[in-house]
């Protein structure tokens, strides 16, 4: 059993190596918006305004919709593997117009091509890791997703603030280019290949991911059970009452998701930490939370399978609120004119771990895990993309906005809402999501039916 779950374990890694080039993506701008509103380091023509800046961070939030609904039309028509391959080629593309990028609209414009890479990425490899694993070693499959782009963003936070733009670049897109070749040797999900006909090719790859022809058969027969052709059409699954169920509680989280703050956090952290003025150096601090959002991820690989995924979620969300009422404390102290010492010269780091480690080790990991576990065999690829598009669209207004609402109101009412939504998350976990731990995605069904 060991040697089958091995194999697992090799493929998922391989299509997660991917999410390497994703995480640097995500962290990019933390360490370049600093390099591009500084004059000596700027390769624009002059230093990059704030307005400026919060479209470079906010647009491939919105783009990252249109990769959304991308993926809602490809994902069942060529394929998991096709889907990652052409998020690759856009990201690829984005990182060599970063490196010869002069002026602020190509940066927008690369940052743009970058969402639209994230959101096909992101719609797709958890459903691709979902469909390759068994039922025991899913959660702790799907949870590479974060492990890897954690990877990426430790490289950019960490070696990004002491190399000049234009070797940060050339990293990036090397990292892009080296990180997508191994997709091209993967199958594809032998649920895809059985929904298209090719049922040997099916068998086949379920033989090897399995070991046994005996499960394989199995699975088949789940799949034929699952594949009604009366259901498969795009509008029989939106006004089937199963789907609408799932997408209703898969769609109030990803919309939340965006209220709990991290992404804002993370990609304004070198910005967030050298407005604190601690003794820390902002460079040496991203780099050291970098790697506290990795340890986290790899935290949850090793217990999401033991613990499941609703006590994690709660735990975790509870340590966020904390975080971010730290950081709302630290920024209405010093507002009010205090001296940053003695223990609050560490509260707002301290808080930052807090909200990087349990954001990682709980949300960050286990949402897009529970998300496609909570649709059926046909709608999965049309579910997850759909409920990452209900997303988008509020977390672009979030990042757009939130540093010139942080201007206006100041940082720690800011914190302070984002503790707010963590703890309206909280509760929903706690009383409306189903556990999904060890069952199979019909026993799923059954229970949310319940």
């Amino acid at each position: 059993m060991r040697n089958i779950y091995i194999r697992q374990y090799i493929v998922v890694f391989a299509i997660n190596l991917n999410c390497i080039s994703f995480g640097m993506g995500t962290s990019w701008p933390s360490p370049v918006l600093v390099k591009l509103a500084d004059d000596t380091e700027t390769i624009l023509t002059k230093p990059l305004e704030q307005d400026e800046g919060s479209w470079i961070v906010s647009i491939s939030f919105l783009t990252g919709a249109l990769g959304f609904m991308v993926s809602t039309a490809l994902v069942d028509f060529v394929g998991r593997k096709q889907c990652v391959i052409l998020s690759s080629a856009a990201r690829l593309a984005a990182a060599l117009l970063f490196l010869f990028a002069s002026e602020v609209w190509m940066l927008i414009f690369g940052r743009a091509i970058v969402g639209l890479s994230e959101g096909i990425l992101l719609s797709v490899i958890p459903v691709y890791a979902s469909e390759i694993a068994s039922k025991d070693i899913r959660g702790a499959l799907g949870v590479m997703l974060q492990i890897f782009s954690s990877i990426g963003s430790v490289i950019m936070l960490s070696v990004g603030p002491f190399i000049s733009y234009f070797y940060l670049n050339l990293m990036f897109t090397l990292i892009s280019l080296v990180t997508s070749v191994p997709t091209v040797f993967l199958p594809d999900s032998p649920n895809f290949l059985y929904s298209k006909g090719r049922e040997e090719e099916s068998k086949t790859v379920l033989i090897f991911l399995r070991g046994s022809e005996l499960i394989a058969d199995q699975e088949l027969k789940e799949y034929a059970r699952n594949r009604n052709a009366e259901k498969t059409t795009l509008p029989a699954i939106f006004r089937d009452k199963m789907f609408q169920k799932s997408l209703g509680k898969s769609g109030f989280m990803s919309m939340n998701l965006v209220f709990v703050g991290f992404n804002c956090v993370m990609m304004y952290l070198q910005t967030i930490l050298d407005a604190t003025q601690t003794n820390i150096r902002s460079e040496v601090a991203s780099g050291i939370i970098g790697a506290i959002n990795l340890l986290a991820s790899i935290s949850t690989l090793l217990t999401t399978d033991r613990f499941g995924r609703r006590p994690i979620l709660i735990s975790t969300l509870l340590g966020l609120i904390v975080g971010m009422v730290g950081l709302g404390v630290f920024f209405k102290v010093t507002g009010m004119g205090a001296e940053v010492s003695g223990f609050l010269n560490y509260l707002p780091l301290i808080s930052l771990i807090l909200v990087v480690f349990c954001y990682s080790g709980g949300l960050g990991s286990l949402i897009w895990v529970v998300i496609a576990e909570l649709f059926d065999d046909r709608s999965r690829g049309v579910g997850m993309a759909t409920t990452l598009l209900l997303g988008a669209v509020p977390l672009f207004l979030v990042l757009r906005y939130f540093a010139p609402l942080t201007d206006i109101w100041g940082p720690a009412p800011i914190f302070w809402a984002f503790a707010g939504f963590c703890a309206v998350m909280v509760t929903f976990v706690a009383f409306r999501l189903p556990e999904t731990k060890g069952k199979s995605f019909a026993e799923i069904q059954q229970e949310l039916g319940n």
